[in-house]
């Protein structure tokens, strides 16, 4: 008998049967609409104070890709996969809040009153704390790649997410503002053979405490 409840929708199969490429079909591509679309899903995940630190830079030609390789460890993903995403996560500013949330008082959805309420506690956050301003990049970082990888997912296509690059040379070769932090290398594209199913994790009891 097991305790398991039975969880069977389209969001989560593909969760559960995500798994990191290691290879891609490198004559297969993705138009600038594909990757657009890939980043405006991205752009809705969570972020504190609605800030959207975030940005993309999608590498996708040849000559960029023969770039970002050797400062990459040559992973193959880099030059076999359609697109290789920088993720960059820009690091906690409350002043922009204002501009951030305007389109969602325009929406209806808030009242412009209540912007100070969310602009004044973020700068007491962050405005004198660069650890948490930049403990917030990477966190909006991951969460913006974490719903790319899942979108790829459902688009049937692999996706790789890679720490395993030099960032001094990423920040200085792909112009990354000074308030940027290269999060992560996120690789997608079509799939060829060859790839291993998701991998077995601990068990759940071993992970969750239940108080």
């Amino acid at each position: 008998m097991t305790n398991r409840i039975a969880m069977t929708n389209a969001v989560i199969e593909c969760i559960l049967s995500r798994s990191s490429a290691k290879y891609y079909d490198p004559a297969a591509t993705l138009s600038d609409d594909q990757i657009s679309e890939l980043v405006r899903i991205g752009t809705t995940a969570p972020t504190s104070f609605h800030l959207q630190n975030w940005r993309f830079i999608a590498v996708r030609t040849p000559e960029a890709k023969a770039r970002l390789s050797p400062i990459a460890w040559k992973q193959p993903a880099i030059t076999e996969a359609a697109v290789t995403f920088i993720i960059c996560g820009q690091l906690a500013d409350s002043s922009v809040i204002p501009d951030r949330l305007a389109p969602v008082v325009e929406a209806g959805i808030m009242p412009a009153k209540l912007i100070p309420d969310w602009e004044i506690p973020a700068r007491d956050l962050y405005k004198d704390y660069p650890q948490r301003q930049r403990d917030e990049a990477v966190r909006t970082g991951a969460f913006g790649a974490a719903a790319m990888i899942y979108a790829a997912r459902s688009l049937g296509l692999g996706s790789t997410p890679m720490i395993g690059f030099d960032a001094e040379a990423v920040h200085r070769d792909f112009g990354l503002a000074e308030d940027e932090v290269p999060v992560m290398l996120l690789s997608v594209g079509a799939e060829r053979p060859g790839n291993w199913p998701q991998k077995p994790r601990r068990p759940v009891a071993d992970v969750l405490d239940l108080i």
